[in-house]
């Protein structure tokens, strides 16, 4: 019998790194299930100061409301000539929360006269894993890089288009599935939590 683990997003690519992640780590036991398969609950608004933080309240609020095993990301880009935001509000960085092409079109404005050599950047995942009375786990992961002129590539989702990994030639949003599972800021912060969900899939 599988261990069900709620994860804390509607986002279908989130749920399908999870499971290469799993694969990957030789993990059998666990059966992730995303928030459409579960009923309705009040969402706690994401106002932590930084994405271990926002990750957290995420986790604490599906393992309370279900009674099984959450996980949670928060993630965001950091861009080192805006202070390291976006950050925490990549995802509504434009006003409206998850409008991609908007806040994309932002950052492409505000980083207009700024020279390549300045336009380092970061992608931050922080992963929590809540269990209920099984404690909590936090990882982080980075990917460094910088912000692209303009949007290259198909794949991906949020500033992939834009962001342009170190040592590499091709946008995040070039990238293989497999590729960026290896190198991205979510695939590092899941792996770190290999060990906790080791742990968890030995509950079955």
């Amino acid at each position: 019998m599988a261990v069900r683990l709620l994860v804390a997003s509607r986002n279908a690519k989130k749920l399908a790194e999870l499971r290469r992640v799993l694969d990957a780590e030789g993990i059998v036991g666990i059966e992730p299930i995303g928030l459409d398969e579960v009923p309705d609950f009040p969402e706690e608004p994401e106002d932590g100061a930084t994405f271990a933080e926002n990750a957290l309240i995420k986790a604490r609020s599906g393992a309370r409301a279900t009674g099984v095993p959450c996980l949670a990301d928060d993630s965001g880009l950091a861009v080192d000539a805006l202070n390291g935001m976006p950050g925490v509000l990549s995802a509504r960085w434009a006003g409206r929360h998850g409008d991609d092409a908007a806040n994309n079109a932002l950052l492409l404005a505000q980083l207009t006269d700024v020279p390549d050599a300045r336009r380092g950047a970061a992608f931050v995942s922080a992963c929590a894993l809540v269990v209920p009375g099984g404690g909590e786990t936090v990882e982080e992961g980075r990917w460094s890089g910088s912000v692209l002129r303009e949007p290259r590539g198909k794949g991906g989702f949020g500033y992939d288009p834009l962001f342009l990994p170190e040592g590499s030639d091709r946008a995040a949003a070039e990238l293989t599935s497999a590729e960026k599972d290896a190198a991205s800021h979510r695939g590092r912060a899941l792996r770190a939590l290999a060990p906790a969900l080791r742990a968890l899939a030995e509950r079955a």
